[in-house]
């Protein structure tokens, strides 16, 4: 019998094989490389990135499944209780080339936390799946929730709106005045077994997400990698970029934590896209689509 951290490494092993040949075949020109690592306080991970392609200028699917002992600003940091712990995930995030078509980012985790006899004290599970338009098409928006609901659904029939709630919630730059990342999806941490929901319940339905993402995306794909675009539509692409960026090395959780248990940099800020634009004071020109997409990242809506 396979153990629950067994079962669900070789899930995203075989989850990372299937999205890269999906990836590459959608793109027609460029293929992932693959860079596996070792990290040295245990563990590591494959990271395979494609670049430069005909439809994706950057795109980077991570396996990691790293252990060990809770070092004391770890401890601190991330106000862990424990003495050793284990994470393993899957992490995806695509910067097309075409403003046209949006940034996607999808992520699944599992961690389990282990006392000094070396016994399991606690574990939970995590992920999201949320879309970032440079420019906004409702129809794109209603498939990609929609595809998400469904997803959620299967499990239950209150996962969808408290999922997507807890999207819009955590994908915000504060700073700039709670403005969203992008349209969401949906986002959910900290799963635990308890309160009438087991290990098996949070187990089959993080595995659920991850095979939702390529019916959930590349449909979209599809539909907007051959619009013409200009230099204008580049610039604003580039420029909604730079928010990304900001939210990354800010407020991510999955940033932060590769960051503070040692993870492998390259591999941890793959998320970043290869060009982005900070202009300052850029606002849109009004009743432009630019200022369409921004008027929607201040008020969440109901997609699906």
């Amino acid at each position: 019998m396979e153990t629950v951290k067994e079962r669900f490494t070789h899930h995203l092993q075989r989850m990372q094989d299937l999205i890269c040949g999906s990836l590459e075949q959608e793109d027609g020109s460029a293929c992932f490389s693959e860079d596996s690592w070792q990290r040295p306080g245990g563990g590591g991970g494959r990271t395979r990135i494609l670049q430069e392609g005909s439809v994706f200028e950057k795109a980077g699917v991570n396996f990691s499944e790293v252990y060990g002992k809770i070092t004391p600003p770890l401890r601190s940091q991330l106000q862990l209780a424990g003495s050793s712990f284990f994470a393993t995930g899957l992490s995806i995030v695509i910067h097309p080339l075409n403003p046209f078509v949006p940034t996607t980012h999808a992520n699944v985790r599992y961690f389990e936390l282990y006392d000094e006899q070396g016994e399991c004290c606690d574990r939970w599970f995590g992920g999201g799946i949320d879309l970032t338009p440079y420019y906004l098409f409702a129809d794109d928006c209603v498939h990609f929730h929609r595809t998400l609901k469904a997803c959620c659904d299967r499990s239950g029939p209150d996962l969808y709106p408290r999922l997507k709630k807890q999207c819009d919630e955590y994908f915000v730059n504060i700073h700039r005045g709670r403005e969203a990342r992008g349209v969401g999806g949906i986002f959910f941490d900290h799963c635990r077994p308890g309160n009438g929901s087991t290990a098996a319940f949070w187990l089959d339905f993080t595995e659920e997400c991850s095979r939702s993402f390529l019916p959930a995306y590349l449909p979209i794909v599809d539909r907007r990698k051959n619009i013409p675009y200009t230099p204008r539509h580049r610039t604003w692409q580039e420029i909604r970029r730079g928010r990304y960026v900001e939210f990354n090395l800010m407020y991510d959780r999955g940033t932060l934590f590769g960051l503070k248990t040692g993870g492998r940099t390259e591999s941890i800020l793959m998320s970043l896209p290869p060009a982005v634009r900070f202009q300052y004071n850029h606002v849109p020109e009004p009743g432009s689509e630019e200022e369409k997409l921004v008027t929607i990242l201040k008020n969440p809506v109901d997609w699906a």
